[in-house]
């Protein structure tokens, strides 16, 4: 053997165990022969590791990956685990965001409508004398010529000019809401109805608004049908017309050729998209109409529902901007009376709604005579007095009135 002392990566020549003979069983020692003959044993359990490189954990004995113990640390730290998280908090922002927009859209859209009636006139409409309140919602709806905030140049755009200012109606409509599950319905009063007038004998019903205002046409209203009114909305020429052209315009169609220099109209028959100055002279003319009075009401009826339909639509109610333009635009030359709140007005225009898709009846007084000659206000409309009455007691009393009553029809 050689006399120098082996290094600590070589073996130890140590001495055979005796009785062994080199051979035995396997305990752990491995017993080989040196290049001169002589034995020795190799201790492989003592033998000093070497210094290694940081790299990837050994595999275990069960197969492939990290050790039993370094598993959870490494997912913990290098796996698949944080990702995770982030995407679920990148999740929740997105989440949250969105439920701050709802709600910040929800709050505006109500707080708009909210802002505009808070902008319109009020009126004390309320009579002494009333008719007893009923079961059943009713309403006066009054479209006046009124030209109060026009300025000379709307005044003639709009072919309003002259004239005895907010002394006359265009249109007087009974809006009925059933609280029977009854249909709604839109009554239209013609303005030359013939009919008594407190303090002022028989007349134009039209004459009760320029002699006494809100509060005279209300009482007229109430005594000639017997029926309590539960609010009352009047619209004006600027207001109806700024309400179109927010809107962007509003579609309907035109049951005939209508040219007629007093309402500044020369429109063909059709269905056509019409302006807001083009839409106040369609709803106010008659002369080119040939049931006079009686068409235009039904127009005016057609008109409403065409407006509203409009605005009720995606474009208009989940467009912020578009829907705050149509709320101030309808604020704008409304007059309400004192005692009609924010949900009275709601339930007209619901009302107003369904006429175009027929959820809505649309009617008119029954007529007797269109050209009745009064001893002192020249020609008037005269009532059917019997099948008038019926349809009123009809709806003092809510009754439904899915089926006209006779002498009725619901296109006027």
């Amino acid at each position: 053997m050689s006399s120098r002392d082996p290094g600590p990566d070589e073996a130890r020549p140590i001495p055979q165990r005796p009785g062994s003979g080199g051979s035995g069983p396997d305990d752990g020692w491995d017993d080989h022969a040196g290049p001169d003959g002589d034995a020795y044993v190799v201790d492989t359990r003592r033998r000093p590791r070497r210094a290694t490189r940081p790299g990837p954990a050994r595999p275990y004995a069960g197969g492939p990956g990290p050790s039993r113990q370094q598993a959870p640390r490494a997912e913990r730290e290098e796996g698949p685990a944080k990702p995770r998280r982030s995407g679920r908090r990148r999740a929740r922002r997105v989440i949250l965001v969105v439920v701050l927009l709802v709600m910040a859209w929800v709050a505006f859209m109500v707080w708009v409508p909210f802002n505009a009636w808070n902008s319109v006139s009020r009126v004390d409409n309320a009579p002494a004398d009333r008719p007893a309140d009923t079961t059943g919602r009713n309403y006066l709806l009054v479209g006046s010529d009124s030209r109060e905030g026009l300025t000379p140049e709307q005044q003639q755009t709009l072919n309003a000019s002259g004239g005895d200012i907010g002394k006359r109606t265009d249109s007087i409509i009974l809006v009925h809401v059933s609280e029977s599950g009854g249909k709604p319905a839109l009554i239209s009063i013609p303005r030359d109805s013939y009919v008594p007038i407190a303090g002022h004998g028989s007349n134009k019903i039209n004459a009760a608004f320029a002699l006494g205002g809100a509060k005279l046409l209300t009482n007229t209203v109430e005594q000639a049908t017997g029926i309590h009114l539960d609010g009352y909305i009047e619209i004006g020429f600027s207001g109806f017309a700024s309400v179109v052209d927010s809107l962007g315009g509003v579609t309907v169609c035109v049951p005939f050729d209508m040219k007629d220099k007093d309402a500044n109209i020369n429109l063909a028959k059709g269905c056509q998209t019409l302006d807001g100055a083009t839409s106040l002279g369609y709803v106010r003319a008659r002369k080119s109409d040939p049931r006079g009075d009686i068409g235009r009401a039904e127009r005016q009826r057609q008109f409403l529902g065409a407006v509203m339909k409009q605005a009720a639509t995606p474009s208009t109610v989940l467009v912020p901007w578009q829907f705050k333009s149509f709320a101030d635009a309808s604020a704008k030359g409304l007059i309400v009376g004192d005692g009609t709140s924010l949900t009275d007005a709601v339930r007209v225009l619901q009302t107003l709604r369904g006429v175009d898709g027929g959820d809505t009846l649309s009617l008119v007084v029954p007529i007797e005579n269109p050209s009745f000659q009064t001893p002192n206000a020249g020609v008037a409309v005269k009532w059917n007095t019997a099948r008038a009455q019926a349809l009123f007691a009809m709806l003092k009393n809510d009754e439904p009135l899915s089926v006209p009553p006779a002498g009725t029809s619901p296109t006027g």
